[in-house]
């Protein structure tokens, strides 16, 4: 039989590095970079999405950028099949794919095989939920929540309300509850899961100087451009960090001084739920990687993988 193929994930909280180093690492074992992230799937959004650079795709091919556009609904279940074709697609060639980036369900749909209920959007119920988020409290939503799918409340925190939302969606579609839905059919691959760390007073400062860095580099002509393009700031790809507050900012809701506050703030609330997703996971072996440059990084994620290249060599030996 053929062994799995190997895959390699990178992940952390916003802002830690993972871009940067994972350039590097693939550059070492002759790896491509698939992006595990919900905001760089669309187009036009490079600045308060972090894309990687210019360079840096020229430095090692990156796949699942660009993929949509802001208007278009793009879902886990897509990024899955998505990923999983160009998993295919970099072993074929006897390469070796490196899932990189912060969006928790995007990495566990891959790794775990995750099989996800097939329910459309019914944005009308959605808008109506998150008006009642907004009068009475997320707390509100999530006893809801708990009442029909204790599993899910357990699982999804009361501030993430797009997650509460979208469970109760599917229970009232299905009338069944999202947790008995969803299923994990196990890898088909070698996995490697190595996670990003730093401590969190040095992660929120990184955060702060990002911000005011995407400000210095147009991120406020980006949201502009957008709008002028006819993206309604209601689209969910509107509602990304940097996006959504900028845009009240340019529709004059408050000062740009207040839009950057709230840029930081909300970055950090997020970097905050993208610790306690990761820790959850018991197979990432963690790397706290300080004031540490990329290269370096790279070194330390390099020493975790150990044989990986060595043994992928065999794999696509074995496989051809």
């Amino acid at each position: 039989m053929i062994p799995p193929g190997p895959l390699v994930v990178i992940c952390g909280p916003t802002a830690v590095g993972k871009t940067a180093a994972s350039v590097e690492v693939a550059k070492a074992v002759g790896g491509e970079i698939i992006c595990a992230d919900s905001r760089t799937v669309y187009r036009y959004m490079d600045i308060g999405t972090a894309k990687p650079t210019e360079e840096q795709r020229r430095e090692v091919p990156h796949h699942l950028l660009d993929v949509v556009e802001p208007s278009e609904v793009f879902t886990v279940v897509q990024f899955r099949d998505l990923a999983e074709a160009a998993i295919r697609d970099i072993h074929g060639r006897g390469r070796i794919p490196l899932l990189v980036g912060g969006t928790g369900l995007y990495i566990r749909a891959v790794v775990d095989g995750l099989t996800i209920p097939m329910v459309p959007p019914n944005w009308e119920f959605r808008a109506r939920l998150e008006e009642e988020a907004k009068r009475l409290g997320p707390q509100a939503l999530h006893r809801r929540l708990a009442e029909v799918d204790p599993v899910s409340a357990q699982r999804i925190p009361p501030g993430n309300v797009r997650r509460v939302i979208r469970a109760l969606e599917v229970y009232e579609v299905t009338g069944r509850p999202i947790s008995s839905l969803q299923s994990r059919i196990g890898s088909p691959y070698s996995v490697t899961m190595v996670g990003l760390t730093m401590d969190r007073p040095k992660l929120y400062a990184r955060i702060a100087a990002r911000v005011h860095e995407q400000i210095r580099q147009g991120l406020i002509e980006e949201v502009r451009s957008l709008l002028a393009r006819g993206y309604s700031r209601d689209l969910p790809a509107m509602q990304g960090l940097g996006y959504k507050e900028i845009a009240g900012y340019l529709e004059g809701e408050y000062p740009l001084e207040e839009a950057i506050r709230r840029v930081i703030v909300n970055t950090r609330r997020y970097a905050k739920r993208q610790f306690t997703w990761f820790l959850r996971e018991p197979r990432i072996q963690w790397i706290d990687v300080d004031d540490l440059p990329p290269a370096e990084v790279a070194r330390k994620i390099l020493e975790v993988l150990g044989k990986l290249e060595s043994e992928a060599r065999v794999w696509y030996h074995k496989a051809k």
